[in-house]
């Protein structure tokens, strides 16, 4: 079965809730305001999160995503 594409409303809705059901309301907005406060460093994030990927099993994973 395959998902319908969400619109960037549906995604940060998804989001917050992910948040919430994961680290709770406190946490969850400690995160987000951490995140309008101080720079982010996206590439240095990216490297960390595919650190000892290649761009092969990326690519897969990412098609799988796409297939639910």
């Amino acid at each position: 079965m395959k998902r319908k594409k969400m619109d960037d409303a549906e995604i940060k809705v998804k989001g917050i809730e992910a948040l919430n059901d994961a680290l709770g309301p406190l946490a969850a907005l400690r995160f987000l305001s951490a995140l309008h406060r101080e720079r982010t460093d996206y590439v240095e994030i990216s490297r960390n999160l595919y650190k000892g990927q290649t761009v092969d099993e990326i690519m897969e994973r990412a098609k799988k995503r796409k297939e639910l």
